[in-house]
């Protein structure tokens, strides 16, 4: 039997797909069991994947740290590893690497569990549709590693190990939220730890989302599953509202933000000639789609979760 993750990581660097012989190391040798110095963790809002149960790991290099110096984009060390694994139904069905190769690149990789469940192998670097069957006529489709980087190439690399997510303040209202299971690492974890540099700012102070519940859980959502994209500075959104809440956002930042998303009407070009037609990337044109095909569970490179595309002029919380 061979162990799943142990196939060589294919990933695009600086647009060439190199093949590294290097195993994961998500698991000890010869087993399923994950060695224990990959550490696990939960953002506390966490993406939506049409209900897969999710379980994430990660790893740093021997004696390293993170540079925490800028809170809203951590500088991990060379050599960084983080794993997240998605079940459906009580059964593995793609487990994906992020992995930091060098000072410039990180390396991306899917792999596909078998129907026995001894194994996982590389997936194609262009996608894989219909992947599994998650629920009658819904499909998991693995994503392509263009398709990763739409969301990870785009201000930041690491979504899910923010100041935010891993506050030991966690959202009791936040919409899907996972249960924090003893042993997995916080924003406190690291502190205590010594694994973050430059995190003075992040000291005695937990980051939170100021408002009333309601106000927090909503934009807690939209930083995790709209924020990624939607941002400012955003190379792929076609509309940039501000969803990207940072680890202490003051009040008059969350009233602006709500203003903007709210009984807002906006206008935007969608890439594609007819309203609800998908359509992928276009030569080297960083176009994408306005929303999720149904039943392709977290697909990055897509913008509003299972909604369709809406005519160029429409309500702002129907953001593309």
């Amino acid at each position: 039997m061979r162990t799943v993750l142990t196939a060589p990581i294919v990933g695009a660097v600086a647009m060439r797909v190199v093949a590294v012989p290097h195993p994961t190391g998500l698991f000890l040798p010869g087993s399923h069991v994950v060695d224990p110095r990959n550490r696990p963790y939960s953002p506390q809002y966490p993406l939506w994947a049409d209900g897969a149960q999710k379980s994430r790991w990660m790893r740093l290099p021997d004696a390293s740290r993170i540079d925490a110096r800028d809170s809203e984009r951590w500088d991990f060390p060379i050599g960084t590893r983080l794993w997240k694994e998605f079940v459906f139904n009580g059964r593995r069905v793609e487990t994906r690497l992020l992995w930091r190769s060098s000072d410039t690149a990180w390396t991306f990789a899917s792999y596909l569990w078998n129907e026995d469940q001894t194994d996982a192998v590389l997936a194609p670097a262009d996608r894989v549709r219909r992947a599994a069957e998650i629920a009658s006529g819904k499909w998991h489709t693995v994503p392509s590693r263009d398709d990763c980087r739409a969301c990870h190439d785009n201000g930041r690399t690491v979504l899910g190990v923010t100041a935010l997510q891993l506050s030991d303040d966690r959202d009791p209202h936040a919409p899907h939220a996972e249960t924090l299971q003893p042993g997995m690492v916080t924003l406190r974890t690291l502190l205590d730890e010594g694994l973050l540099t430059g995190a003075e700012q992040l000291q005695g102070r937990s980051p939170r989302i100021p408002g009333d519940a309601r106000t927090r859980a909503a934009l807690g959502y939209l930083t995790a599953n709209c924020g990624h994209c939607h941002h400012d500075g955003s190379r792929v959104a076609t509309v940039r509202h501000p969803m990207l809440m940072p680890a202490f956002a003051p009040a008059a930042q969350v009233r602006a933000t709500i203003r903007t998303l709210l009984a807002q009407s906006t206008t935007w070009e969608l890439p594609h000639p007819e309203p609800g037609q998908n359509h992928d990337r276009d030569g080297d044109h960083q176009q994408f789609h306005a929303h999720r095909q149904p039943g392709e569970a977290d697909r990055p490179g897509r913008t509003c979760p299972g909604r369709r595309a809406q005519p160029a002029h429409h309500a702002a919380h129907h953001h593309a």
